[in-house]
């Protein structure tokens, strides 16, 4: 049986344990408003810029513009987007999971890959496979368009220069507070999208097809570097959503957690409680008895 002190050192600790994760899920439930905010008011946005992109893109070919150009993939390039902190779960490791299982497929192809990696975490993991060609950490916490800008530049002129023949980005995409599962989704080159049903019957209604001045050619050629911010700054926003969601998640989980280990805690104490009474009762009548005879 333990000693009383070393169970109640313990209940102590746990509790401030218990303490610790309660205002950390009160903080990352206060950040999760502003983020889910942020994140909801630019969904409207980035569908928006979608539906004009496949609109313009529809009836063009891929190899008139660069960022369009499909080719014979030999070396792959991988943006994988993370939180800079941990303490959410296994939200990170299932991002960092998906982005491995892909490198595996591209390298059992033949194919060479590289990572661009946003955030530490997906830095902090990838560095020891030594293909991290650009990292970009500490800016989850505090990212703007700006951010966004600079790596879809950087990716982009990559794939012109042919340093890569297709991109993709994973992240954690925000589906709701309990659930924020891995996307993986095609950044380059850009395909031309077909239109669907709906777009055309929405388009029917209007009067038709667009005029578009000048032409779809020369607006694609300033919109197509744009789309890929839009994307980015898209993923980056899901996965700052996501974090503290997780976050909140984890550490309510922690908190509950600490309440059982602290009920066992106090049974058990209880118990050694009681035992060291009863030794010391034994104690007295047997040294009652002994004076006795």
């Amino acid at each position: 049986m333990p000693a009383l002190k070393d169970v109640k050192n313990k209940i102590q600790g746990v509790k401030k344990t218990a303490q610790i994760t309660k205002a950390m899920n009160m903080v990352a439930s206060a950040k999760l408003r502003g983020a889910q905010d942020k994140m909801e008011r630019f969904r409207p946005y980035s569908q928006k810029f979608a539906a004009a992109m496949s609109n313009l893109s529809g009836s063009m070919e891929g190899g008139n513009l660069p960022l369009m150009e499909t080719r014979p993939v030999q070396t792959a390039e991988i943006v994988v987007v993370t939180s800079d902190r941990g303490l959410c779960g296994s939200f990170n490791s299932n991002i960092i999971a998906t982005a491995e299982r892909l490198m595996k497929k591209y390298e059992a192809e033949g194919k060479k890959v590289s990572f661009v990696c946003i955030g530490k975490k997906a830095h902090r993991y990838f560095r020891k496979t030594g293909k991290v060609r650009s990292s970009y950490s500490d800016i989850m916490g505090t990212f703007q368009m700006f951010n966004a800008r600079e790596i879809a530049m950087d990716v982009a002129e990559n794939f012109m220069v042919r340093g890569s023949d297709e991109v993709k980005i994973i992240y954690g995409k925000f589906h709701s507070v309990a659930i924020q599962r891995p996307e993986t989704e095609d950044l380059l080159p850009i395909k031309p999208v077909a239109q669907t049903e709906e777009a055309a019957r929405e388009a029917a209604k209007v009067g038709g097809a667009y005029t578009y001045e000048p032409e779809p050619g020369e607006i694609m050629e300033v919109l197509l570097p744009l789309y890929l911010n839009v994307q980015v700054y898209h993923a980056m926003l899901e996965v700052g959503a996501s974090e503290h969601a997780a976050r909140m998640t984890a550490m309510d989980n922690a908190t509950k957690a600490c309440k059982d280990i602290i009920h066992d805690l106090t049974q058990l104490y209880n118990k050694a409680r009681q035992s060291a009474i009863t030794s010391e009762l034994m104690d007295i009548v047997g040294g009652a008895e002994a004076l006795k005879g």
